[in-house]
């Protein structure tokens, strides 16, 4: 009889083998995985690092805050270009990158401000403000009723290219978010969208200095950022999956030479 009990605790132990706890031992939360939760804070950042910037495209969707103001981005990004929308209060633009030809594309209320130069409720922006053109200030009304809905081509002269330029830049971009700041310290496993994570945190525990999420599902990609000092959360997605990127058709572009239209 206790030879029978002791069988059939046996196979109760083997069918509750994925449970958190079975037969007085845990599971093994990287059992399954990529293998990188069992590597030092450091080496994870580095594959994930690595891993980022060898995917040809990924969908990065998230808030930043700068200077006080939060701004809300959704773009995708290729090796090649991107597309997407940056959103602060009620201002909005959308950026068009393919290849070294960048276009902005907003309302006309956005270019009556001054275009990408503008802030609301005062103070610095980190777009900068583009030059004035050859006509000088003119008649701003009527020329954000122009540029209105249109993809307005940014010259690579003018002082706003490289900064815009830099919200299609994949590797750029990314190489500059997923940098944590202070000692980095490997921390609990979790999941992000159903995928299955290992969060590092940097600075302390509480990741005072940034936080992130490395998928252990697959390639090591970075998931989800949590920005130092309360700077904004983005999420990483879509990694290497494709998405079409072409110069809009000339009806839709207005192109101003070797300068942006400037606000007042």
């Amino acid at each position: 009889m206790r030879t029978r009990k002791a069988a059939l605790v046996g196979a109760l132990c083997v069918g509750l083998s994925t449970a958190l706890v079975a037969c007085g031992g845990e599971e093994d939360p990287d059992a399954g995985t990529n293998g990188v939760g069992k590597l030092k804070a450091a080496v994870i950042q580095d594959r994930a690092r690595e891993a980022a910037r060898a995917a040809d495209a990924v969908h990065l969707s998230g808030n930043v805050v700068s200077q006080g103001r939060t701004y809300r981005i959704d773009v995708r990004l290729r090796k090649d270009g991107g597309s997407g929308k940056v959103t602060s209060g009620d201002v909005a633009f959308e950026l068009l990158r393919v290849g070294e030809e960048l276009f902005v594309k907003a309302d006309a209320a956005f270019w009556s401000r001054g275009g990408a130069g503008a802030r609301p409720g005062g103070g610095p922006n980190p777009v900068p403000a583009p030059a004035a053109g050859k006509k000088g200030k003119g008649d701003l009304a009527t020329a954000a009723q122009k540029l209105n809905g249109k993809y307005v081509k940014v010259p690579s002269g003018d002082p706003a290219y490289q900064q815009l330029r830099g919200f299609t830049d994949k590797n750029t971009l990314l190489d500059g978010l997923l940098g944590l700041h202070g000692k980095l310290l490997r921390g609990d496993h979790g999941t992000v969208g159903g995928t299955r994570s290992i969060r590092l945190t940097a600075g302390d525990a509480r990741g005072s200095g940034g936080v992130l999420d490395v998928s252990l599902d697959g390639t090591p990609y970075p998931l989800r950022l949590q920005r130092a000092g309360g700077a904004g959360e983005l999420d990483f997605a879509e990694w290497g999956k494709g998405f079409p990127l072409r110069v809009p058709p000339k009806g839709q572009t207005l192109d101003y030479g070797e300068r942006l239209p400037a606000g007042g």
